[in-house]
């Protein structure tokens, strides 16, 4: 990883980077915790090389804030970017970002956006981020810049910035990811104590509430703040705001339609903390991750079958277009011929009223239900769903598939990278000497007597290793993505684990 904090040394960084390659950008403030690194490993599994920014701006800290003290803690920072796999760490200092003049030209977002929610309350605040912001899209030209969705006014303002300024950059949102007390994790969190982090808790509590309301039925924007206004009165926190706005514009909303962002900000002694959530009107997306063999075909048709909602097989779509690689004899490591072979292909999913039975699996018209449950295809679909192409075509066909939301969705990168914005994540795993027994038991119902154990046992390891260490949108569990290990389990308790997760936020 390089370390630069000069911006004359940037700009020869980052030639060599071709343009095939994806640059991904993380700007931070510092004290990185979990929510950034969240960020930075989004970026590493979908882009080819990763600039962490570390920079605590004064543009946009106002008078009486806490510029001075804001926690600063670089070489802990930089052992974090090293282990994560970070390419380049940019630190600059503010006479380096020219932050000290007070001629310095300012970025000015619409008014409607800067003047609400925290806007009220910090002056200047957004101007200073938007400035910034620019600055580093402008030096680094990055393709997609992460942020956290707990800064959702901050994410709001920029990709309008973005789209006002046509800059070429996606600015990709990331979940929040917080503490098992639910307090969103924050820089600022290191300034509150034990007793204070307990009493942060009304935060995330007062937003469940209310989304629990609003989930049976309550849309009326007035009711639902007033539930959060209740909660903080038992509390020693002084509730500064709590609004509910559009979650593009920001423009207040007297009642919910489609979706609204609920946020709020409160102080908890001394330390000013923000929360928020995005109450939407159509059904949840249930996303189920794990390794291969671990339950989750089995699992999310019949989760989706009780609740009535789509499933979504995205093991199957790989497998479909593993079947049609193999049948048209293409070598799997050519990956222009599968791209072109691929970039017409039409796959269709019909749900099958047979528990037993996946979904019905067509490609070019074509039923291959059977055909793609193969040991050959088996074999080598971990290779095939690795390459860029493969995996662009049918993430984006499975994002369609949300859009409308009340489906199960299961894969093995569908929490972290097809629906991050999932109200539900499950990762099922075992073990799997657990998962071989398992195949070995599925193969035989389907009259296949060649296979052993012990190879079973081989080719899944093998395909953990692939599954976990490819450079696209690799297996690993999102961080606000529940664990099941369904070793000891049945299907029935593992689908009740579940249901009871499903009921919290229903």
């Amino acid at each position: 990883m390089q370390t630069i904090n000069n911006i004359n040394e940037l700009k020869p960084q980052l030639t060599h980077i071709s343009p095939e390659q994806k640059i991904g950008l993380v700007p931070t403030m510092g004290a990185l915790h979990l929510g950034h690194q969240s960020l930075i490993k989004r970026a590493i599994a979908e882009t080819d090389f990763v600039v962490v920014t570390i920079f605590v701006n004064p543009l946009q800290f106002g008078e009486n804030e806490d510029f001075e003290q804001y926690p600063r803690q670089l070489e802990q920072d930089k052992k974090i970017c090293e282990q994560f796999g970070v390419n380049l760490l940019f630190t600059p200092s503010a006479k380096e970002m020219n932050t000290l003049n007070p001629e310095t030209t300012i970025v000015m977002p619409p008014p409607s956006m800067t003047s609400v929610l925290c806007g009220k309350y910090r002056e200047g605040h957004f101007q200073g981020v938007a400035t910034i912001v620019t600055k580093l899209f402008n030096l680094i030209r990055p393709d997609i810049a992460y942020f956290g969705q707990k800064d959702a006014q901050q994410v709001a303002i920029i990709k309008r910035m973005v789209q006002d300024l046509s800059l070429r950059v996606k600015v990709q949102s990331c979940p929040i990811i917080r503490e098992k007390s639910g307090l969103a994790k924050s820089s600022r969190n290191k300034y509150l104590t034990e007793r204070e982090k307990q009493e942060a808790i009304v935060l995330f509590r007062s937003l469940s509430l209310a989304r629990q309301h609003f989930l049976q039925g309550e849309r009326n924007s007035t009711n639902l703040i007033n539930l959060i206004k209740q909660e903080f009165a038992q509390t020693s926190l002084q509730l500064q705001y709590a609004e509910i706005v559009d979650t593009v514009t920001l423009k207040p909303l007297n009642t919910i339609i489609t979706s609204g962002l609920l946020a709020i900000a409160a102080y908890c002694g001394e330390t000013r903390l923000i929360d928020n959530m995005i109450l939407t009107v159509k059904k949840p997306i249930i996303a189920i991750d794990g390794p291969a063999g671990a339950g989750k075909s089995t699992v999310s048709r019949r989760v989706a079958h009780q609740l009535g909602f789509i499933y979504l097989d995205t093991g199957a779509m790989y497998r479909a277009i593993t079947w049609l690689i193999l049948q048209a004899e293409i070598p799997v490591n050519d990956e222009q011929a599968i791209a072109n072979l691929i970039q017409s292909a039409e796959i269709e999913l019909i749900p099958n009223d047979d528990l037993n039975v996946s979904v019905k699996v067509k490609i070019n018209q074509q039923d291959v239900t059977q055909a793609i449950r193969t040991p050959q295809v088996t074999a080598q679909v971990s290779k095939i769903a690795s390459q860029k192409p493969v995996r662009e075509k049918l993430v984006k066909l499975q994002k369609s598939f949300g859009e409308q939301g009340g489906i199960v969705a299961e894969g093995r990168d569908i929490g972290n990278n097809v629906f991050p914005q999932a109200e539900l994540k499950i990762f099922l795993t075992a073990s799997v000497i657990a998962r071989a027994k398992r195949r070995l038991l599925d193969l035989g119902k389907q009259g296949e007597k060649n296979i052993n154990l012990a190879q079973l046992e081989a080719e899944i390891a093998q395909r953990d290793h692939l599954d976990s260490t490819r450079q696209l949108s690799p297996l690993q569990k999102a961080e606000d993505a529940i664990e099941i290990n369904t070793d000891e389990l049945s299907i029935e308790q593992v689908i009740n684990k579940i249901f009871t997760l499903y009921s919290e936020i229903s």
